[in-house]
């Protein structure tokens, strides 16, 4: 089993990381022929700046549009994030003091990413117009990142592991090194699942994560009285004529 997940995070992170800078390259390569940032926008680029920070960390538009996806939604995202942060642990040594000090707060946001994905797969059953777009990939992406929380979750409070020689498995794969994972069924589970997210992340609705920087709605500057916006192949037409 150590050969099997050993190979199995390489060919994942392979795919991860390629996959997801091929599809920033071909968002970067899309044109924008029309300026059309949502209204009120921003008339110079640190207002630009400041709006996709709102945007990025506040989820400021869905705030304004549902409350309740709004709330289920942050609630997923910061336990998410404070959940990755805490994982930096065993993939690091000596453990950072900022890393070590979120370590109870990562903890618990375990919950809180399960309490929002639950909600969030909740309203694709319970809300009709949302039931009737919703697609087989949409439920299977829930359950992947739900089955992750509540099988991270199992190992910390049910199914104890033993986590120094889960950190010496990654901290040897750094360095192109195998060794031993514990044989603990839970966590098998927890990696394959992990696993499998990373290898269909590039492939998935999942990439929003980059794919708002792109969005012309949100990085556009709203001047098109004082600056004529012209795509990149539209400029190259317009020199030509």
């Amino acid at each position: 089993m150590n050969l099997v997940f050993a190979l199995l995070f390489y060919a994942a992170t392979i795919i991860l990381v390629g996959g997801v800078a091929y599809r920033i390259y071909e968002y970067a390569r899309v044109p924008a022929p029309l300026k059309i940032p949502t209204t009120p926008a921003p008339t110079t680029t640190g207002g630009v700046a400041f709006r996709m920070f709102r945007e990025v960390v506040f989820f400021e538009s869905l705030f304004k549009s549902n409350l309740w996806i709004w709330a289920l939604g942050w609630l997923f995202h910061v336990g998410l994030a404070l959940v990755l942060l805490r994982h930096l642990r065993y993939f690091t040594e000596p453990v950072n003091f900022v890393i070590a000090f979120i370590q109870p707060f990562g903890m618990y946001a375990g919950f809180a990413m399960a309490a929002g994905l639950a909600g969030l797969w909740a309203r694709r059953f319970l809300v009709e117009r949302i039931r009737y777009i919703s697609t087989p990939s949409d439920h299977l992406m829930l359950a992947l990142l739900l089955g992750i929380a509540l099988t991270g979750l199992g190992m910390k409070f049910l199914m104890h592991t033993d986590v120094v020689a889960v950190k010496a498995f990654f901290l040897g794969l750094m360095v192109f090194e195998i060794n031993p994972l514990p044989a603990h069924p839970g966590l098998y589970l927890h990696l394959a699942m992990v696993a499998l997210l990373m290898i269909v992340f590039p492939l998935s609705k999942l990439l929003h994560a980059p794919g708002v920087f792109f969005s012309p709605t949100r990085n556009q500057v709203d001047n098109p009285r004082e600056t004529r916006h012209l795509a990149p192949w539209a400029a190259q037409l317009d020199s030509k004529n």
